[in-house]
C-alpha cells in the first residue's frame, strides 16, 4: 500500500520509539558523551588522547567550557580510554539504555588545562577557510616545489593568496591553495547543483519495512535479531534528512513510501494497484529480482540503492545502479598504479585459486607493458600461507616496492602482511588491494598503517569536512544518534537523485552533465555503455601512520 509519509505505517511508530536504539549491526564511528560539571574540552580531549582541535571539529558549536550535561560527540575508538580510567562509568551509546541520561562518570583528578586562544583561533580559521578554499597545513618536508607540483599551482599564486608566504613556509601553517570554484573547474565533468524556481518532484520509495510481519514483535525482537530491519530503518532515516534538506532549499517534494514486505511478496500488487509511472523517480526496491521485475513493468527511472552481485545481469535502461561493479575496482587500481608508479618493483600475491590467478595474470600482462616498471613477480602461498622468504627473494632494497594482494583469504592476507612488516629496514614496501574486504578488517590497523595500506573504495569521507559535519549535526538533531553507513547511504543516494531532478531536467540527461560528490559517495554515471546506467565513482584510499585515511585519487 502506498503512503505519503512513514508515519502511516505501524513500523514508523517503532522507528519513533527506537530512534535512539536502531543500530546497523556495525560499530558506530562516534558516540555521545555528556559533559560533567566543570569539565573543559581540553580536559576531555586529554583523557581521550586526542587534540582539543580535533574535538572542536567534531563539535563546532561547543564552547571551551561547555555547560553541565551538554552532549558532545567523541570517537567510539577512544571510549576504551575512558573505560580504563574508571570502570564504573556508563557509556552513552543509546538513549534508552539508561535512565540516568547516559552520564559517563569521570575521575576528578585530571588537571584543569585551559585551551589557548591560539589553538582555538586556528580551529576556527580552518573551519572558515575550508568552506571557500582548498587548504593545506604545512608539514615537515614541505617545500614550495613540492606544493606547486602536488597542487599544480605556481609559487606566485600561492603567495598572492597567502602574502605571509613571502617570508617562507612555517611548520603547521594553514595556507590557501585555491578557491573551491577553481578546484571544481579543474574537474572536467563535475556536476553543478542547480535548482529551478518552483520545481516540483514526485518520487516513490520502496523498501521491505515488513510492517505487518513485525507488528506484534517488540523492538528488541525487531532490531536485535534482524540486520535487514536495521538497514531499512537507517536507510529511511537518511532519506528523510535528504528530503528535508531539499525542501528547505525550496524544492517541492512529494514522497510516497511503499512497504514491499518480504522478497517478491508485495511488489506485484503494488504495480497492479498504483500508477508508478506518475513518479519522476523510484528509489528501490531493495532486492535485485524486484528491481528487474519493476523495470519490465514501468517507464520511470528505478534507482537501485545498494550493491548486489546480481546487478551485472541488469540490462534494462531504466535501472540506475548506484554502486560500482566489482570489476571496476580492479580497473581503478590498475589505472592508479600505471599513472603513478614509475620506478620500481611490483609483486603480486595470489592464493592459487582460479579467480586470484586470473586477476594476477591480467594485472601482470597490463603492468609489463610499461617500461617504467622494472619487474613484475607473482608469488603464491606454500602450505596455505606466505613465508617471509617468499618476499625477501623478490623484494629489492633501496627501491620502490609495491605489493598487490589479489586474494581475500584470511590466512594468506594475515601471513603476507605479517611477513611484510618484518622486512629489513632498507626494504620499503607499500601494499595495495582492489577492495578492503573482511580479510583486511581482521588485520590490526597499526600493521596496515605501517605498510601504507592502499585500497579501492566506493566510499570516502573527511570527518572534519563541512559537508560531513553539517550532515552529522542534522542527523543527530533529528534522530538522537550519529548516522551509520546505511543512513549516510540513504542520504547520499536520495539527495543526489532529487538534486539532479530539481534542475528541472530528466534524471538521465543530468548524468551526461557530470559526476557528483556527496557525503561519502561519488556518483559518476558518465560514458554509459549501451546506455546502461552504472555508477563508476571510486576512490583510492591510503592508511596514514596516525591511522587516519587519505584519499589519493
Amino acid at each position: 500500500m502506498g503512503i505519503e509519509h512513514m508515519k502511516h505505517l505501524k513500523f514508523f511508530i517503532f522507528l519513533c520509539i527506537l530512534t535512539f536504539t536502531v543500530s546497523c549491526g556495525q560499530q558506530k564511528k562516534y558516540i555521545q558523551y555528556k559533559v560533567k560539571k566543570g569539565e573543559t574540552i581540553t580536559e576531555i580531549a586529554k583523557k581521550l588522547d586526542m587534540s582539543a582541535r580535533d574535538l572542536y571539529r567534531l563539535n563546532p558549536d561547543v564552547d571551551k567550557k561547555p555547560e553541565e550535561n551538554t552532549v558532545i560527540i567523541i570517537p567510539n575508538k577512544k571510549m576504551q580510554t575512558l573505560k580504563s580510567e574508571n570502570p564504573k562509568k556508563d557509556v552513552a551509546t543509546e538513549k534508552d539504555k539508561t535512565k540516568e541520561n547516559n552520564n559517563i562518570e569521570d575521575d576528578n583528578s585530571v588537571s584543569k588545562d585551559i585551551i589557548t586562544d591560539k589553538e582555538r583561533q586556528k580551529t576556527e580559521l580552518i573551519e572558515a577557510l575550508e568552506k571557500e578554499y582548498k587548504i593545506h597545513e604545512v608539514k615537515k618536508g614541505d617545500t614550495f616545489y613540492s606544493l606547486t607540483r602536488f597542487y599544480d599551482v605556481s609559487r606566485e599564486d600561492l603567495i598572492a593568496l597567502n602574502p605571509e608566504l613571502s617570508e617562507g613556509l612555517k611548520l603547521q601553517q594553514i595556507i590557501k591553495i585555491k578557491k573551491l570554484e577553481e578546484v571544481f573547474d579543474e574537474e572536467d565533468f563535475l556536476y553543478v547543483d542547480e535548482i529551478e524556481d518552483g520545481v516540483s518532484i514526485k518520487a516513490a520509495l520502496m523498501l521491505p519495512f515488513r510492517a505487518k510481519e513485525l507488528d506484534s514483535l517488540t523492538r528488541t525482537q525487531i532490531f536485535g535479531n534482524s540486520k535487514l530491519a536495521n538497514i531499512v530503518a537507517e536507510f529511511y532515516m537518511g532519506v528523510e534528512i535528504a528530503v528535508d534538506s531539499l525542501r528547505k532549499q525550496g524544492v517541492n517534494i512529494r514522497l510516497d513510501v511503499y512497504d514491499t514486505e518480504s522478497n517478491s511478496t508485495r511488489i506485484r500488487s503494488i504495480v497492479a494497484e498504483k500508477d508508478l509511472d506518475d513518479n519522476d523517480v523510484i528509489i528501490g526496491p531493495l532486492y535485485s529480482e524486484e528491481a528487474q521485475f519493476l523495470a519490465e513493468k514501468i517507464k520511470t527511472p528505478i534507482v537501485f540503492p545498494f550493491y548486489s552481485s546480481k546487478q551485472s545481469t541488469f540490462t534494462s535502461k531504466r535501472l540506475v545502479k548506484t554502486s560500482p561493479n566489482k570489476k571496476l575496482f580492479r580497473e581503478k587500481l590498475l589505472e592508479h598504479i600505471t599513472n603513478n608508479f614509475h620506478d620500481g618493483n611490483i609483486i603480486l600475491v595470489g592464493d592459487g585459486e582460479a579467480e586470484s590467478n586470473l586477476n594476477a595474470k591480467q594485472i601482470q600482462n597490463e603492468l609489463e607493458k610499461h617500461d617504467s616498471i622494472n619487474s613484475v613477480a607473482v608469488i603464491t602461498p606454500q602450505k596455505g600461507y606466505i613465508k617471509r622468504s617468499k618476499f625477501t627473494d623478490v623484494l629489492k632494497p633501496n627501491m620502490n616496492n609495491l605489493v598487490v594482494l589479489t586474494t581475500d583469504d584470511n590466512v594468506i592476507v594475515a601471513s603476507a602482511i605479517n611477513s611484510l612488516i618484518s622486512l629489513p629496514e632498507d626494504v620499503t614496501v607499500r601494499v595495495f588491494t582492489f577492495d578492503k574486504v573482511s580479510a583486511f578488517n581482521k588485520v590490526d590497523n597499526f600493521k596496515l598503517a605501517k605498510i601504507g595500506f592502499t585500497y579501492v573504495s566506493d566510499e570516502f569521507v573527511r570527518e572534519d569536512s563541512f559537508k560531513s559535519i553539517n550532515f552529522n549535526n542534522k542527523y543527530l538533531e533529528k534522530n538522537g544518534v550519529l548516522p551509520s553507513y546505511y543512513a549516510t547511504r540513504g542520504f547520499d543516494v536520495t539527495y543526489d537523485v532529487l538534486m539532479r531532478l530539481a534542475s528541472g531536467k530528466s534524471l538521465k540527461s543530468t548524468f551526461d552533465e557530470g559526476y557528483s560528490y556527496r557525503v561519502e559517495s561519488k556518483f559518476d554515471y558518465t560514458n554509459k555503455l549501451f546506455k546502461i546506467t552504472e555508477n563508476k565513482g571510486l576512490f583510492i584510499v591510503k592508511y596514514n601512520p596516525d591511522l587516519t585515511l587519505t584519499r589519493i585519487d
